[in-house]
């Protein structure tokens, strides 16, 4: 939200996409409802009736970008959403997706979680080979790349374009007549498929009358009634159309090591989602049970940081014999923007989201449990708050390890100047929020409480073990830094008499 100082790392897309159903662009726009706790800044769907693609996108919530006259001038049986937070390109309309591009190579509408960590350098090649960039988002990259004619069939190219970006992306690429899903090889981000009888054979999936849907979590499925498959794995290719599912995966049977994102159990994904058909609420309790092993403490209360650590809270209780009580209490109703009365209302930023009911709290030892401190303004905030409360004492227990390195994947997470933890001890960090004690859930501690080896795992914003290569610095005004790059080096080369206008 504008305006307000948040300590916490910001999510990134989220995608849907549904082929054979007559109602494609209401079961996406379910769908994207589903989902918009992966990105609040725009929101989009295009659609295809078999011959044309109409799309229509807008800055803001899904249910403030959509309506029913809008969803109605959106008629055909595939579509392809997408919700947006930006981690590469400004936040801006330009950026919103789904891209489209009408080429030699048809109609193709693009949505994209992740981030590509060689788009510097390839937006750079493709500018000087004569293309033109509307955008300054990363996934751009992506369209150009599958626009170039080719002789080859449309899974070669797929593949020819997988070898050439690095990084993370899970994508939704639709044409008139087909529906496409890809994961990275190192499958950094969610995607899965599910299924749905179609009421109208004509444009289901020929072989069983079936309409197919791919979303970023299986709780997007379960808002329309649709059957869960399979997640799609790391480093595929699904092809969907009237003639069924094709899948290939070129790096099936290879050493490619996997890296999902950990920090999707941890806070991102909805706790009603699967990830690797293991519930995220309960992956979370196991979290807060392990981090009542590692930092007991003598505590009359436990409570959490809604709805973030709802659930790790829940574990800890659980664990500890602890009392739980809900002594924060949530805002729900706050809009992307609204007046920031610096002057007036201290604090206001932090409290306008969470307050506080007193009387659970004072006179108690208090534990609190968050998923994550990142800059720790907030953390100190929560803190102040207790104690002017009259909390006896307050413990903080974080359900992760201390976040030391940026992340390069699709999570705005700051620079390592900004990360408190990548420049502080954690006894700096616990006086800094003014805590009585502070406790963070070790690296192994996490990844055994998500029942899954550690090689399944990107962990590099605990680490600093980036599992695909980084080429440039970790920046999501990159694509806009290039463009200005670029215009001095025009005027540098260029006497001013000469010059081309530059738009």
């Amino acid at each position: 939200m504008d305006g307000v100082p948040n300590d916490y790392p910001k999510h990134y897309c989220g995608l849907f996409g549904v082929f054979g159903h007559p109602n494609a662009a209401d079961l996406t726009y379910y769908g994207l409802y589903a989902l918009q706790h992966r990105g609040q800044e725009s929101a989009g769907i295009t659609v295809s009736d078999g011959v044309d693609l109409r799309t229509h996108k807008g800055m803001g919530l899904v249910g403030q970008v959509f309506d029913k006259t809008t969803l109605r001038a959106l008629p055909g049986h595939i579509a392809v959403g997408h919700v947006r937070y930006s981690t590469t390109g400004s936040s801006n309309l330009k950026n919103a997706q789904p891209l489209v591009v009408d080429c030699a190579c048809g109609q193709i509408a693009i949505a994209h979680n992740g981030n590509l960590t060689n788009a510097a350098r390839l937006r750079a090649e493709l500018e000087m080979q004569g293309s033109i960039f509307q955008t300054t988002s990363d996934s751009e990259i992506i369209l150009h790349l599958l626009a170039r004619p080719s002789p080859q069939s449309r899974l070669q190219t797929l593949e020819s374009v997988m070898s050439r970006l690095q990084g993370a992306y899970s994508l939704i690429i639709m044409g008139e007549e087909e529906l496409i899903g890809i994961r990275d090889p190192f499958g950094f981000r969610p995607l899965v498929l599910g299924r749905l009888k179609s009421p109208d054979d004509s444009v289901a999936v020929a072989s069983d009358g079936y309409a197919y849907v791919l979303a970023s979590e299986t709780c997007a499925l379960d808002l329309i009634h649709a059957e869960y498959v399979r997640d799609i794995a790391a480093g595929e290719i699904l092809l969907i159309n009237r003639q069924g599912l094709h899948s290939v995966n070129p790096w099936a049977g290879s050493q490619q090591p996997r890296a999902f994102c950990i920090f999707e159990f941890v806070y991102f994904a909805r706790p009603d989602s699967d990830l690797f058909e293991r519930n995220v609420a309960q992956v979370r309790i196991n979290l807060g049970r392990a981090l009542a092993r590692e930092h007991p403490v003598e505590a009359d209360l436990v409570i959490p940081v809604p709805d973030s650590g709802n659930w790790a809270a829940l574990g800890f209780h659980q664990e500890s014999g602890i009392p739980f009580g809900n002594a924060f209490v949530r805002n729900h109703y706050i809009g992307r923007t609204f007046l920031q009365p610096s002057q007036l209302i201290r604090d206001f930023g932090v409290r306008v989201k969470l307050n506080l009911i007193r009387e659970m709290v004072s006179g108690k030892r208090v534990v609190v449990v968050d998923d994550s401190i990142v800059r720790g303004t907030t953390a100190r905030a929560r803190v102040t708050t207790l104690r002017e409360a009259g909390a006896k004492e307050v413990h903080m227990r974080v359900s992760c390890p201390p976040h030391r390195w940026p992340c390069a994947y699709g999570i705005d997470f700051p620079t390592r100047k900004e990360l408190m933890a990548a420049n502080s001890s954690l006894e700096e960090i616990r006086e800094y929020i003014g805590a009585d004690s502070l406790g963070y859930l070790s690296l192994e501690g996490m990844i055994r409480a998500t029942g899954l080896p550690a090689s399944e795992f990107c962990t590099a914003c605990y680490t600093g073990r980036y599992p695909s290569p980084l080429e440039s610095e970790l920046d999501k005004f990159v694509m806009e830094q290039q463009r200005s790059r670029y215009r001095r080096s025009v005027a540098d080369l260029v006497p001013p008499a000469t010059q081309p206008p530059l738009l």
